[in-house]
Parts: structure tokens; sequence; C-alpha cells
């Protein structure tokens, strides 16, 4: 389950998801800790016993005990009493919010059973990605609904799915699910498969985050998940201030989260004191789920809930708010240093950790999009816009928009956006490549059957901008007004329409990562290409929140020329 609290700028655009930016970090930053060290006094320390220059430690004077931790913090101490107390608070509030996919483990599921969990919790944490839990429960409640099963999804098209999707953002979830679903009936029968690295591996749109939250959930294998909250949660445990995206931060809280599930015999007797329900059967799904909702509702990104943290006992960063703390650790043995973490100027208490990312600026683009209408002169009540589909991967993946060139120059002239019309269409519907606006005044004749049968671009209005903020692209929408006239029907689109060819072409990234193009089937009984839309069915169409802005504000044009 993701972060709820992650979001940013729009409920839809990009693909950033807990998985895509903690998971699949391949880059490392470069310590600053060498520097850090400069100005600061180091001291010997005595060591009768050892007397060797090549065995003996310098220890650290604390005259800067922020900018250096012990390594020996970041690595999980007692895994076992810390499970213990976790599962006995979680115990306590896993009912709480009233999730319906949440239930509790049962070890005498069949394969079946097994296969139809997984298929549930699979559906609950893509829809989690970058969504409260609040607003997923009737989404999910409606989708189990209208596709129960694996084969059921799989057999829908990518218009009911965006249907049924529609409000939920971050619409390549969906197609993912679309695509998952159709690999996991071709390959596997049309169950998900048991394991997490074959999960991960060969299904659409699974990465390792929730490859091991399925698996340990609905399988109850020993997998680890690493969320946003489980990130926060042992970044915090572990007190570890490096880049949180480096791989060498990602692997040690990899490596804490399989501690925390890596269940055996003798784990519940570990604790010198272990609790009076010590013996209480341990599920790694629950460990993991647990680690979750503490992350979520109580360790949480701004004022955490210590006082009623479960596993206060364990963890470096609260301990390190404490003055017995801060005397303990005045002096830091030299080879106990790590040089992992980045120094911690001035300490704000446990929200120091995790060290905070540089957010990356969002690039701004210009698209120039066309609401381009069709009326008919003999009925002028017949009013049709055109709408285009977008390509099944990636962006607002499948959903529809109207005409658009994207990624325009921010001065492209008002000249140069009234030829843009004629150029789109000639892409999209018959007679199109023969279109330019109407310069000439119209005959006295109206009524000449010829010149009824023309189809001309009668109007090009500005209309204005629109801002739509996605998680990665500030997109300014440069709108205009199409109008065009004659004949007695729309042109019709031409059969594989599409505008593809005007968006940027972007490397393909790995299928299984989460991110990316994905293959959804192609299936005959949904439309392709362009489509005329009748007015009152524009907003009906699966179309994303920036689309509707686009309607909303052209709307208000023609209703204002109208009074």
């Amino acid at each position: 389950m993701s972060d709820e609290g992650w979001s940013e700028g729009s409920d839809e655009g990009s693909d950033f998801s807990p998985e895509s930016d903690y998971e699949d970090a391949s880059f490392a930053s470069k310590s600053k800790f060498s520097s850090s060290l400069k100005g600061h006094s180091l001291r010997k320390k005595a060591n009768p016993q050892r007397n060797d220059a090549s065995s003996s430690s310098t220890p650290v004077e604390a005259g800067a005990p922020s900018l250096m931790r012990c390594r020996s913090t970041h690595t999980i101490q007692d895994p076992a009493a810390m499970r213990t107390a976790l599962l006995r608070w979680y115990k306590t509030v896993h009912e709480t919010r009233g999730m319906p996919w949440r239930r509790p483990y049962d070890p005498n599921l069949g394969i079946e059973e097994r296969a139809q969990r997984a298929y549930e919790v699979w559906i609950s944490e893509i829809m989690l990605q970058q969504t409260q839990v609040a607003t997923v429960i009737p989404y999910y409640n409606r989708w189990m609904e209208k596709f129960p099963t694996v084969r059921d999804l799989a057999a829908a098209t990518i218009d009911e799915v965006n249907a049924l999707w529609k409000g939920l953002g971050y619409y390549s979830r969906a197609s993912r699910l679309l695509a998952g679903a159709q690999k996991a009936l071709e390959v596997y029968g049309g169950k998900l498969p048991d394991n997490a690295k074959d999960m991960e591996a060969n299904i659409p749109g699974i990465g390792r985050y929730s490859a091991g939250a399925i698996c340990s959930i609905a399988y109850g294998e020993q997998v680890p998940v690493l969320d946003g909250n489980v990130h926060r949660l042992l970044s915090r445990i572990l007190a570890l201030h490096g880049p949180p995206k480096s791989k060498q931060t990602l692997d040690v809280l990899w490596t804490g989260a399989k501690t925390m599930v890596e269940i055996d015999s003798q784990s519940l007797c570990r604790s010198e004191d272990p609790p009076p329900d010590s013996d209480s059967p341990q599920y790694p799904g629950d460990i993991n789920q647990a680690m979750i909702e503490l992350g979520s509702t109580v360790c949480k990104v701004r004022e955490p809930e210590c006082g009623s943290c479960p596993l206060r006992a364990w963890c470096s960063a609260y301990r390190k708010t404490t003055p017995e703390d801060e005397q303990a650790t005045s002096v830091v043995d030299i080879e106990d240093v790590c040089r992992l973490c980045e120094p911690l100027m001035s300490s704000e208490g446990v929200t120091s950790y995790p060290m905070k990312a540089d957010r990356k600026k969002a690039r701004e683009e210009t698209d120039v999009v066309n609401v381009i209408e069709w009326r008919s002169r003999a009925t002028p009540s017949d009013r049709r816009f055109l709408l285009v589909r977008r390509p099944e991967g990636g962006l607002l993946a499948g959903l529809y928009e109207f005409p658009a060139s994207v990624n325009v120059s921010k001065s492209m002239t008002r000249a140069s956006q009234e030829k843009l019309p004629a150029s789109i269409l000639s892409k999209l519907v018959h007679g199109g490549s023969s279109l330019t606006k109407s310069q000439q005044t119209r005959k006295a004749n109206t009524q000449d059957e010829k010149h009824e049968q023309v189809l001309t671009i009668t109007k090009i209005t500005p209309v204005g901008e629109v801002l739509h903020v996605f998680s990665h692209i500030r997109k300014t929408y440069k709108v205009q007004w199409v109008v065009l006239e004659g004949g007695a029907e729309p042109p019709p689109p031409l059969e594989g329409s599409s505008l593809d060819e005007e968006r940027p072409k972007k490397k393909p990234k790995r299928e299984n990562a989460g991110k990316g193009p994905v293959n959804v089937k192609n299936d005959k009984r949904g439309p392709k290409g362009a489509v005329w839309t009748p007015i009152d069915q524009v907003l009906e169409a699966n179309m994303g929140s920036g689309v509707v802005k686009v309607w909303n504000l052209t709307k208000e044009l023609w209703e204002k020329e109208a009074r």
C-alpha cells in the first residue's frame, strides 16, 4: 500500500508510484561524509589490550554528533521481539479503517482460494498507489462486482476498465491491471504466480513491492515490502539518513524489511522477556501489513505519534531525541562511523529521517488543444466533437482527448496555431487533406446543394489557457475552438487514424518494473483512433480531468457568445 501523502500535483498524470520511486533506483549519490569531517576533531581512544596500529580504533568526539551515525544502528537487532510487539499492536487496529481486502491469513486455504486472495490483494495494492484508503474503498467494491476474478478482468476491454477507473487518477495503473490479467490467463491459467520472483518477472506492472505484498499476504511467502510507509518507518528505526533513492540506502532498508519477515521456529524464544502472547502464529503478510499500517497511521511524515508506537523501544531515531542517548553516544568509534549517512546539520528530531530527497522540478510543456466541432448546416442543433484515443500504454493510457499538437514552442504565433487543425484533420478524417480555413464570404444562395456538401473550417477561435499539473510535467494547454461545416454527416474517421506520431518518442522501460508501456491485447469491440461524439455525450467519454477542464472552458466561451 502506498504512502497516502505522496501524491505530487494532479491526481492523474505520471506513472509515479511507491515502486517506481524507491524500488528501481540504480543510482548512488556521492556521499558528503568526507567533507563533513573537515573541521571536527578526532581523538584516539586508549586501548591497553590492543597496541598494534592496524587494529587501533579512533573515536570521534561528539562535538558534531549529528554529523555521523554508528553503522551498527543500521541493522535490526531484535527482530523476534519487534515482530511480537508489532503484531500485538496490529491486532488492535487492523479493522479500524474498514478495508474490504484486508482479511486474516488462513493457512488452510486451497490453491484456488489463495489465488483468488492474490487477485484481490493485487487490485487493492495497485489502487492504493498514490491514492488514499477512503477514496479506494468504493472503487475497489465496484471493481470486484464488475471483475470478480482474473478471468473476468482479462475478458474486459480497455474502455470498460477505464470507465470503472474514471476519477481515480493515474490511469496507466488500469491498463497495467488489464495487461497483467491477460498475461496471467495466457501463461498461468487465470492465476497469479504463487511466488514473488515469478510474479515480478512475468506479470506486467508488478514490481518488487507489489509482488512482495501480494505473495506474503495471499500465499504466506516470507518476502519483504518497501513502500513509502515502510521506507520511512525503517529509516527512523535504523536512524538511516542517506539519499533515499540511492542503491546503498535501499539495500539497507530492504535488508531490514527482509529481517522482519524471516520467521523461524526459534524466533519466538529469543527475547529475554517474551510477551505472554508470543506463541501466537506469525505470518509474513500480517507483519508486512502491520509495518505499512504503522507507517501510515503512527510513524507519519509530520507529527509522528511516537508515544503510541509499539516499536519505540527499538527506534534509534527516537532514542537520539533523549538526553540519555546523547550522553551514551557522545563518543563514536571511528571504525563504526557510517559512511552511507549524510550529515545532519540541525536536528528536527524523529522527522529528520528519512533524508529529504531533492525534488525534481517538473518540466514545462505547452500543447495546442483543438476542440473540433462539426455541425450540420441543415440541423444546427446536431453538434458533434472529435475525440481521439491515446495509446494503450503510458500517460493517460487509452483515454480520450481532443486532438492536440504536443510540446510546441511557447512562442508559437496565432497564425501558426491556426494552421494546425487542417494538418491534424488530414490524419484523422476522410476529406481532411483538402480542408482549409474558409476565407471567403458565403454566397447569397445558401441553399445551393453543392455549397452545402463542401466541408469547410468556418471558425477558429482562441479560447484561453488551461494549466494542468502532473507529477512530472506542468502542462499549459492553449485551447482553440474549431468549427467544421458541410455535409449531411460528419466526415468519417480514417481507419486506424492516430496522432501517435505527434507525440515525442520515449525510450521503452522494463515492463515488469511497474512503469513504462504495457501491451494490452487489441479488442475489435472497442472504438479505435478518432470518434465523433454528440455534444451531450462528451463528458460521458473516458477522459482525464485536464481534458474536462478544456471542455468546460470552451463551453463557457460559446455560452457567452450565445447570450
